[in-house]
């Protein structure tokens, strides 16, 4: 049934989609400062279930640097223009919207720009995720999506393929000429399509993770690990960053753990893994959040540096990504070029149904 949320439920829904962000996705900062003075509240969040399964949807979201993002407010209507693209493109307008990400920033951009739809609790990654041809409706191979995106200059594009990866590589070009960052739309789908083909639940999670974070997050790590329903991985002292030689994009940082193990996190924008002694402890897709372990802010990749004092928790991922094998290998690290440090023993999980 329709969850009514109200403007005190904020803070956690926002601490919650920073866990689901695993290291990425954009501070939520902005939109969580925009939506404090929304005159959108209370909101109704819908359930899959709740609606029509013919019902058309779209998707919302920021693509590009979440740096320039935060530099460069996206103003008062930033998917105005490209929602009235997909919609000219498809002939009808779309009463309903939901996050393109489920993590980071993206997760609450359904909520600061409604656009006077109904809001369905369902996204295309259940956490952050930096390929856009790692969407869940592309990866599942659903015909008939459609992409609008920022140009720059009010200018919008359109993308019409059966190929995830020209969405990839149109969008992200784009998204240059646009300054770096920008709106995306998707659309052409159903709420039907969302019940096979998208993570359900991911704002029901966010807010169950926020809230058992904001009342633990003064205690003991371990403890608050295990509110979260996660592992404590490590606490302790960065002492080590360090840049692939092969792809200056992954980042690993060393750790010295406090009990004397040394540890090893390995990042894009996005945590990847997570190893002790060598030893693969946690991979994409589940969730490797880092938090400082003074003030118990939840880090970005960007933000962990040299002497900060850190502790790593590990999250089960999203339950879609392992209900086949399909859809796992897009959202391993090897997707990235980094075969060794794929956890073998989650393909134990395949045909596993948890959120």
């Amino acid at each position: 049934m329709p969850t009514t949320l109200e403007p005190a439920r904020l803070p956690a829904l926002a601490t919650g989609f920073a866990l689901l962000g695993s290291g990425g996705g954009g501070a939520t900062t902005m939109l969580e400062i925009a939506l404090r003075d929304s005159g959108g509240w209370p909101f109704t969040l819908f359930d899959v279930d709740d609606l029509d399964p013919a019902t058309p949807c779209l998707g919302v979201g920021f693509v590009g640097s979440t740096i320039l993002l935060s530099e460069r407010l996206p103003g008062t209507d930033p998917f105005g223009r490209l929602i009235a693209a997909a919609e000219r493109w498809l002939g009808h307008r779309v009463p309903v919207i939901c996050s393109l990400e489920g993590g980071g920033v993206n997760g609450l951009a359904p909520f600061a720009f409604p656009g006077g739809r109904m809001i369905v609790d369902a996204d295309l990654t259940g956490r952050a995720f930096p390929a856009l041809d790692q969407m869940s409706l592309l990866v599942d191979g659903v015909g008939g999506v459609v992409v609008t995106c920022d140009t720059g200059d009010g200018g919008v594009a359109l993308v019409d393929t059966g190929r995830a990866l020209d969405i990839e590589r149109v969008v992200r070009a784009a998204t240059v000429q646009a300054g770096g960052s920008g709106g995306m739309v998707f659309a052409g789908f159903t709420v039907g399509d969302l019940r096979e083909h998208a993570i359900i639940g991911g704002t029901a999670r966010a807010l169950r993770l926020g809230e058992a974070f904001l009342s633990a997050a003064s205690g003991p790590l371990s403890e608050l690990a295990a509110r979260l329903g996660g592992r404590l991985l490590a606490e302790g002292r960065v002492s080590a960053v360090e840049a692939d030689a092969l792809d200056p994009h992954v980042i690993a940082f060393g750790i010295d753990g406090s009990e004397g193990a040394v540890h090893r996190l390995v990042a894009r924008s996005e945590t990847l893994a997570f190893m002790t002694d060598g030893r693969l402890e946690a991979s994409a897709p589940d969730l490797i959040v880092v938090i400082d372990a003074v003030s118990r802010d939840i880090l970005e990749v960007t933000a962990v540096s040299m002497g900060r004092h850190v502790a790593v928790i590990h999250l089960d991922g999203p339950g879609w990504w392992f209900q086949a094998a399909g859809r796992l290998r897009h959202v391993l690290p090897s997707a990235y070029g980094l075969d060794e440090l794929d956890d073998r023993s989650g393909l134990s999980r395949v045909g596993g149904v948890s959120a």
